[in-house]
């Protein structure tokens, strides 16, 4: 197996932010330079590329640096993926909340995403750096996951109002916010003075949202890799099809009744996988196994309940 300083050299990090920036650039500055209502199409032929490209990437580490630093990756993905569909939820929320129009969401979401490169950036490199010199901390990690992942399962899923946010709150006691509700720009210009607008604080409560998530899911990536450069990019991965993935998702989230419960189980998996690392090591292998199954398993049966109750619902109206 090749140590962590061989697989996170310089060039790798380099290149991958180069790429990240290019491919980033091209979304705004090319493909949406113009604010537009995305379609289902365009929606998800952009799924389409980002999930191809992460598994170009995974290919590559598999190819590279051998089958467990490509596990690695490839179960990382899977969870951040899979937890940022839960991130869509809030989003939906949010937005109509904050009388965000369709054609200013993803531009929203774009700048919402340049923080969130920061932010996972820092926490990773906080957490791997935590793990590598106080391994005790890994417990305390595990612990935490697994006391997420239990109230997220007795929790009824209800998310608070946006305007109810830290963030949202503290902007508009240290900012001056434009009287009305301009949807059209971050900032604008009111009696000689630059004031936020409401769209502004959305992208606050998004910056936000992602950084709660963040505490929940770094954790999470960590179980399976202490590898800076894998953790970061399995993350990265997953937010920069997020955007493409929320305009899939928007409309037909709310039918994945039971996501969340097999998302709060994997967040106790991954908890228990990291609290009995030194006791009992479960391979990335089965980590994977267990990851895609209760993912898959809830969202099927988010599907087959749904079906029945439509069935149901037609023939009540028939009858």
């Amino acid at each position: 197996m090749l140590s962590v300083a061989t697989l996170g050299s310089w060039p790798l990090w380099v290149g991958f932010l180069a790429f990240v920036a290019v491919m980033l650039a091209l979304d705004l500055g090319v493909f949406h330079r113009r604010a537009h209502a995305i379609s289902l199409r365009e929606a998800a032929v952009w799924s389409a590329v980002w999930i191809g490209l992460a598994a170009v990437f995974a290919f590559g580490v598999f190819h590279l640096f051998g089958p467990q630093r490509g596990l690695e990756f490839t179960t990382g993905y899977l969870i951040e993926k899979a937890l940022s569909v839960d991130n869509i939820f809030v989003m939906v929320v949010l937005f109509g909340a904050f009388g965000v129009p369709a054609h200013q969401q993803h531009r929203v979401l774009f700048w919402g995403i340049l923080g969130a490169l920061v932010m996972r950036a820092i926490f990773i490199l906080a957490g791997t750096a935590l793990i590598a010199r106080f391994h005790w901390t890994i417990y305390l990690f595990g612990v935490f996951l697994v006391f997420t992942g239990v109230r997220m399962l007795l929790s009824r899923g209800e998310h608070g109002h946006p305007e109810n946010n830290v963030m949202v709150r503290l902007a508009r006691r240290v900012l001056p916010v434009a009287p009305g509700q301009d949807t059209d720009h971050f900032l604008a210009r009111v009696d000689g003075r630059w004031m936020v607008t409401t769209l502004f604080l959305a992208l606050v409560a998004v910056e936000f949202t992602d950084l709660i998530f963040a505490v929940d899911s770094i954790p999470a990536v960590l179980a399976v890799s202490q590898d800076p450069f894998i953790v970061f990019t399995s993350n990265i991965f997953a937010i920069l099809g997020l955007r493409s993935l929320y305009f899939v998702l928007a409309g037909v989230v709310h039918k994945f009744r039971y996501l969340k419960l097999g998302l709060a189980l994997v967040l106790v998996f991954v908890g228990v996988k990291m609290a009995i690392v030194d006791i009992f090591k479960i391979p990335v292998g089965v980590s994977l196994a267990v990851v895609g199954l209760l993912i898959t398993g809830s969202i099927l049966s988010s599907l087959v309940a749904d079906g029945r109750r439509r069935m149901l619902e037609e023939r009540t109206a028939t009858s």
